[in-house]
């Protein structure tokens, strides 16, 4: 088969959240299973050349709405991978997201894909579209490219945020040459709360051959509150909703082999003091790269983005707690959010002192991995969760989540003392409230399992390192529904 991809991120290349992984771990995964994968994508100014493998030019001069653009190739995680670069400035500017025309910006991104798939002249049988920054190739393709000649067996859109919805003005359609008043209508692209506007993810939920979202538990939340409007919307659509767990990249995220680690160890449970000895040796490497003290107590990390959706009062308390109770805390988040960024560089100023706390607000990749395998416990609280990764690579590393039962943390993490779940199911810490008194609960067994009870800290411990986490289970899911188009 051949299966395109149309995304905004790819990680390592281009990386925000948990897209970016999405999209390179399912294109691995296909073409592990012998498909032709290409990814598209926007060459975006501050992408790392050195990363991409045998780059050349693929098409020049491609004109579209009068700019010129030019499309390279290159090789990216073994994955075929096309990047559009424009003459204007709509990707020179230094970062994905955050950008005020960001909507026109990825409309004209996916316009000229398309102009480019046309000219291409290669039968697809599936066009994956991802979140609503591509999400209009959908409407696009039956409106206008299909009497084109351009041939796509089937469509699938993937809502990996429902929360973000590409909602437009009519202008914008305009500035890149489409007739918004042919998509401003109930049954196409208007939005249901601003009906003078176009909701470009809309659009692939009405046009998509195929919906699905990053975790099963999500695909039924998406159709009440979660839904932020489109609730009414994906009901009717059922039909063709489905909900996929992710998976994460088992090599990249490997404790055996990570060059990030101080010490190495096996990605199962051999014993739980050979797992804790390694544990200690990565955490003293960590505590002397981050100059705190080095304490026996129990240690626990958030690895997140500071954004309302993260639960970051949630996780202030958490962290605060913790410190209360004695244990040590190292939060690593990014802050795109200008109030939570004062709030908590804030909270780091009042710590700045503490040795036992370490804020650290810039992504950095070798102080994740090393976290993730010194870390006694993961906190991820947030309000809602599409499906989550940190959980995943945290029982990977030997690491217990403490979760908010929500989306895809409902779908991985098993609370330990929940004995309607099966026993060898039971793989962390979960509460159904996202309040302090439920956070604080389960921080309070977490410290007590991990001092006193060593058979359940172990039971948690051999169950997440023997659950298959890869992709391996997911790209078959996915195949199946391209095939069935």
């Amino acid at each position: 088969m051949y299966i395109v991809h149309l995304t905004s991120e790819l990680a390592p290349l281009a990386k925000v959240g948990g897209l970016g992984d999405v999209t390179t771990g399912l294109s691995k995964a296909l073409t592990a299973e012998g498909e032709e994968v290409e990814v598209i994508l926007p060459f975006y100014d501050h992408i790392d050349r050195k990363k991409l493998k045998n780059l050349q030019v693929v098409f020049e001069n491609l004109v579209f709405h009068e700019n010129v653009n030019t499309l390279y190739s290159a090789e990216v995680e073994g994955v075929k991978t096309l990047l559009i670069a424009p003459e204007n400035n709509f990707f020179k500017r230094g970062r994905i997201y955050g950008e005020e025309d960001d909507t026109l910006r990825f409309l004209y991104f996916t316009s000229v894909a398309l102009e480019y798939l046309l000219k291409a002249n290669k039968p697809i049988d599936a066009l994956h579209l991802h979140d609503w920054l591509t999400a209009l190739a959908a409407p696009l393709y039956y409106e206008k490219y299909q009497a084109l000649g351009l041939r796509v067996r089937g469509i699938m859109t993937s809502i990996h945020n429902m929360k973000y919805q590409g909602v437009c003005s009519t202008e914008h359609f305009s500035r890149v040459g489409l007739n918004p008043d042919l998509f401003l209508k109930e049954d196409k692209l208007q939005d249901p709360t601003h009906p003078d506007k176009l909701n470009l993810l809309k659009g692939g939920l009405v046009y998509s051959d195929s919906l699905t979202t990053v975790s099963p538990s999500y695909a039924e939340e998406i159709k009440g509150e979660e839904g932020f409007g489109l609730g009414p919307l994906i009901q009717k659509n059922g039909g063709k909703l489905r909900g996929i767990l992710n998976g994460i990249d088992t090599l990249y995220w490997n404790p055996e082999t990570d060059p990030f680690l101080k010490k190495n160890y096996p990605a199962k449970l051999l014993s739980l003091d050979e797992l804790q000895d390694d544990k200690r040796a990565n955490r003293k490497g960590l505590d002397k790269m981050l100059q705190m003290d080095y304490d026996p107590n129990p240690l626990f990390t958030c690895i997140t983005r500071l954004a309302e959706q993260k639960g970051p009062q949630l996780i202030r308390f958490g962290l605060e707690y913790v410190l209360k109770k004695g244990g040590q805390f190292i939060l690593l988040a990014s802050t795109p959010e200008e109030n939570l960024k004062n709030e908590f560089y804030a909270l780091a100023e009042e710590y700045q002192d503490n040795p036992h706390v370490h804020f650290h607000f810039v992504f950095d990749e070798e102080l994740a991995h090393l976290t993730y395998a010194a870390a006694d416990c993961i906190l991820v609280p947030s309000l809602f969760e599409p499906c989550g990764l940190t959980q995943m690579i945290a029982l990977r590393y030997g690491t217990i989540p403490i979760v908010h039962k929500v989306g895809g943390l409902k779908d991985t993490i098993f609370d330990i003392e929940h004995e309607d779940q099966p026993l060898s199911m039971r793989n962390g810490y979960t509460f159904d409230f996202p309040s302090n008194d439920s956070l604080r609960w389960s921080i309070d067994r977490a410290f007590e399992h991990l001092r006193n009870d060593p058979k359940k800290w172990e039971r948690m411990l051999r169950n997440g390192f023997s659950h298959d986490w890869s992709w391996k289970k997911s790209a078959l899911e996915y195949l199946e529904i391209y095939r069935s188009f």
